[in-house]
């Protein structure tokens, strides 16, 4: 027999197995020589209390073998010689509408303008340690996206979206941990997800379907309000009717493309503000109110939001045990975000603390589609001047910030380029400056001990979302007027996160598959 419990226990207990066979012995009345095997279904941490625990629910099989649930990957077909879509992009939505589309029997042509998981290190090192801004491979652009290198974070508040264990599944088939089906809070790390990546091209290839790395689009090719196809920076045509555009969220080139062929955009809201990074032991005793979390507890991550005179202000990617990373596309900008290694075992914690805006914030730029990713480049532009022209970023002490104050000495930081003492005000437009510097207060007050010269501050984060939405139809998820184009994914204005771009990834290749599959029947008609 199988019987479901949920309870809560010490981290302890839910670390060693055989202090949570007996905490389920006394919880279900079972003897311990009656249990075959404990199964945690779900865990989360429970850090309101000082004494922390952790919620578990568990599978306890009574005189009954235990079987491991086999999470195999679908028996997907040869599609080599079938009628091919073009997917623009290689990162989460691109990978997943590829694989749907393997599964429906349509051939995915993927078009990247980036590199392969392996050969985009060589330029995240130039960019690191040279300064070097490679703008076709970076941490947002090449195979992957932007999760492969900065986190791979996996939890996802959309829920709404799809089926967001599927997902999870088709991972763990790819290599990943059965852990992310278990953790509230699910995350990979950026050491092990490249390895996924690349187990997830090798099925793509082995199974017929192409992918051309360092392929930059160009030119999209139209006839009568549909696609024909698409032009390369190299001089290649690639035909198909149906193209998924899942380009990302900074393929700057591509909303520019869109606007001058007189497709339709939009700009749209994201937020922008800082990086702050904390001595992790600070972030720990905070949250798990301790001087010491021990070794059953991992790094403590924080997630908070205010309303700051009537703008959200909010922690954003925040990574525990993690590293700052340099995240620009192209020279003459500075860009933070952040990652962790799997085992989240850095010094140091970092978060993005960024502010709501609102379309009049790009009044400056006008009515153009294109007001937010100017609003967004003003600000990027600034730090790198600010920062001496290199990718050293912007950098001050959390409480000289709040007190107007030049920071004559600066720790070292997990953020290699470096950083610059400089005033951050400079870098922002003054409500942003203004709302963050009352917000951190209300942070403080929140969170006694998070305000505090220990953490520093690195300008700007400002890659939160797209700046742009692409509209499509809600049913037929094609553009509004292009025939056979699929906006898709965090570029497209429609995702924030591995997991919900590749929601939005399956659904867009569902609908393509669902487009051709009615034009096959109009044909035989």
């Amino acid at each position: 027999m199988k019987y479901t419990y949920q309870f809560r226990v010490s981290p302890e207990t839910a670390a060693k197995k055989d202090l949570l066979w007996r905490e389920v012995s006394q919880h279900s009345g079972f003897g311990i020589k009656e249990i075959s095997h404990v199964e945690v279904l779900k865990r989360s941490i429970d850090a309101r209390q000082k004494d922390v625990k952790i919620n578990l629910k568990v599978d306890v099989f009574i005189a009954e073998k235990f079987e491991m649930e086999d999470h195999k990957l679908p028996d997907y077909p040869d599609v080599s010689l079938k009628e091919e879509v073009l997917i623009i992009g290689a990162g989460p939505a691109g990978l997943f509408a590829a694989l749907r589309c393997i599964e429906a029997g349509i051939k995915p042509v993927i078009i990247e303008r980036g590199k392969d998981v392996r050969s985009r290190r060589r330029d995240l090192k130039a960019l690191n340690i040279d300064h070097i801004v490679n703008e076709d491979s970076n941490y947002c652009f090449g195979e992957g996206g932007a999760g492969t290198y900065s986190d791979g974070k996996l939890y996802t508040r959309s829920k709404k979206r799809g089926d967001v264990n599927r997902i999870l599944k088709l991972l763990v088939g790819f290599g990943a941990t059965n852990e992310i089906l278990v953790d509230a809070h699910p995350h990979i790390g950026t050491n092990k997800l490249p390895a996924i990546i690349a187990q997830i091209r090798e099925k793509i290839i082995e199974h017929g379907g192409e992918i051309h790395f360092e392929t930059r689009v160009t030119d999209i090719i139209l006839k009568d309000e549909k696609v024909t196809g698409i032009k390369t920076l190299k001089g290649e045509t690639f035909r198909a009717g149906n193209i998924i555009l899942a380009t990302g969220h900074s393929a700057r080139d591509i909303f520019e493309l869109l606007q001058s062929k007189g497709i339709e955009i939009e700009a749209k809201p994201f937020a922008l503000g800082v990086r702050v990074e904390h001595p992790q032991q600070i972030i720990d005793s905070i949250q798990y109110k301790c001087d010491d979390r021990g070794e059953f507890l991992p790094p403590s991550p924080y997630s908070i939001v205010k309303q700051i005179n009537g703008r959200g202000m909010y922690s954003f990617c925040m990574c525990p045990g993690g590293i700052i990373a340099p995240c620009a596309t192209s020279p003459g900008e500075v860009v933070t975000n952040g990652w962790s290694p799997s085992k989240r075992d850095q010094p140091t914690a970092n978060s993005g603390i960024v502010v709501e805006l609102r379309m009049s914030d790009f009044k400056k730029y006008g009515n153009s589609p294109l007001a937010g990713m100017e609003f967004q480049k003003s600000v990027e532009q600034k730090a790198w001047e600010i920062g001496g022209k290199t990718q050293r970023v912007p950098a001050q002490r959390l409480v000289d910030f709040v007190e107007g104050k030049i920071s004559t000495q600066l720790p070292e930081t997990s953020y290699t380029p470096g950083i610059t003492s400089s005033d951050i005000r400079e870098v922002f437009p003054e409500f942003i400056h203004q709302t963050l510097n009352s917000g951190f207060k209300e942070f403080g007050k929140s969170m006694r001990g998070y305000l505090t010269n220990e953490a520093v501050l690195h300008a700007p984060e400002s890659r939160t979302s797209s700046p742009v939405r692409i509209p499509r139809d809600p049913k037929t998820l094609e553009h509004i007027r292009i025939k056979g184009l699929f906006p898709c994914g965090e570029g497209a204005g429609y995702a924030g996160g591995i997991v919900s771009a590749a929601i939005d990834g399956e659904k867009c290749a569902e609908s393509c598959i669902s487009r051709i599959e009615n034009q096959h029947i109009k044909r035989e008609i």
